[in-house]
């Protein structure tokens, strides 16, 4: 079973679930406030076979933006 990232629509605690392809983009609820939470797209880092850096973004995994700095 994959694991997907959620994001609370009240509180904006990002938490991680292991659910069924199939439940995947149904809502989820927040383990800190009970609210309704909704997936997000998950970043990650992967290396190439030349040990580069490919995919994922930089700083924050709701942009691809370099520096955190940017995200307001």
């Amino acid at each position: 079973m994959p694991i997907y990232e959620y994001r609370c629509m009240d509180c904006r605690k990002k938490f991680d679930l292991l659910r069924p392809m199939s439940q995947s983009s149904d809502p989820a609820e927040c383990p800190v406030c009970k609210g309704q939470a909704k997936r997000i797209a998950s970043t990650f880092m992967a290396k190439g076979s030349g040990g580069e850096s490919m995919g994922g973004g930089g700083g924050c995994s709701s942009c691809s933006s370099s520096s955190c700095g940017s995200c307001h």
